[in-house]
């Protein structure tokens, strides 16, 4: 004779009630695996896109921005300091002097070279400032080699010389000046951090936060209405959102901070070079500006461990997306979807 527990055990309301609690356990689980599978996604998306956008500004300053700042800023003291040496020149009493002249030749050929590396790396047209750099030297060549003893062809060519240098609006240190400005603004628009970057890594956190979340509960369900134990995949994806979640923030937030650290050498050296310097005054701007330059080119060099992080975090981005995934999609298919 079948006791009342058995009975009750095989009745049509119990049969129906645990399939009922298995229906509700495996959409359960399946909405889990959406939703980590959504914010995996956008966590890794965000992460991606934030540390690309700091990546590829480094990039930009090192290889273009920077060396154009630069080279704008030397070519400027380079042809003052070229007029200065050759009016100096002019006042020497002595003729055919060992190596006289030398000292501006110098000057002309470091902004004749200072262009030539920045040709390739603006986008400004340089074509108009070539020019006027080639007239200003023919002008100073003329005025201190061939008519130098002839006072006044002498003093044309220099005054020549000179209103080619600084004439208010087309003469080259003004021209020069106008494109030092331009440059700049570029390499702070390229080194700063925007409000997009900045809701990137917010969209990120959120993400991984949510993400944990989902799987701490996802692992609840498993232990408690499936009595499995703790799956690994889900573990390791906890585990790799917790490294998400720190890493890759703290070390583009330090890359940042090196970007941050150009672009202010970087406005240095345009205030330097910008100044109204004459005499001694202009080795120094231009001492200031070459050390400040390699300083700009040992922050930028040092950030090949950005590289690395960035690789990290797309591999990182990839394994979160496929671990909650297998990590589900294993126990769903093993306990609900071969037996539907």
């Amino acid at each position: 004779m079948t006791t009342g527990r058995a009975a009750s055990r095989y009745s049509p309301g119990a049969f129906w009630r645990k399939r009922l609690s298995r229906w509700r356990t495996r959409r359960l689980l399946e909405a889990h695996l959406l939703v980590l599978t959504l914010c995996a996604v956008v966590a890794a998306g965000a992460l991606f896109a934030s540390c690309r956008q700091i990546q590829v500004g480094a990039e930009t300053l090192a290889s273009q921005e920077a060396p154009a700042v630069q080279g704008l800023a030397a070519t400027r003291l380079a042809v003052l300091r070229a007029d200065r040496e050759a009016r100096v020149l002019k006042d020497w009493t002595l003729v055919d002097v060992a190596g006289s002249g030398e000292a501006y030749r110098t000057q002309l050929s470091a902004a004749d070279q200072g262009l030539s590396r920045i040709a390739d790396r603006t986008d400004q047209d340089l074509g108009t400032v070539d020019g006027l750099l080639d007239s200003y030297s023919n002008s100073l060549n003329l005025g201190t080699a061939m008519y130098r003893d002839q006072p006044l062809m002498r003093d044309q060519k220099l005054a020549e010389a000179r209103s080619l240098l600084i004439r208010p609006g087309v003469g080259l240190v003004p021209r020069l000046d106008d494109m030092r400005r331009v440059q700049m603004k570029h390499a702070e628009a390229t080194a700063t951090e925007g409000r997009l970057q900045r809701g990137g890594w917010w969209l990120a956190e959120l993400a991984l936060a949510a993400l944990a979340l989902t799987l701490l509960s996802a692992l609840f369900v498993l232990r408690d209405r499936c009595g499995r134990d703790w799956n690994p995949y889900l573990l390791a994806a906890l585990a790799l959102t917790a490294l998400l979640a720190v890493v890759p923030p703290l070390t583009m937030a330090s890359a940042q901070d090196d970007l941050d650290r150009v672009a202010g050498d970087l406005r240095q050296i345009t205030e330097v070079s910008g100044k109204p310097c004459c005499g001694p005054e202009l080795a120094v701007a231009q001492q200031t500006v070459t050390e400040k330059s390699e300083d700009v080119r040992r922050v930028l060099a040092d950030d090949t461990w950005t590289d690395r992080v960035y690789e990290g975090t797309l591999i990182g981005g990839l394994l979160l997306a496929v671990l909650p995934a297998v990590g589900l999609g294993l126990r769903l298919d093993s306990d609900y979807w071969r037996r539907r």
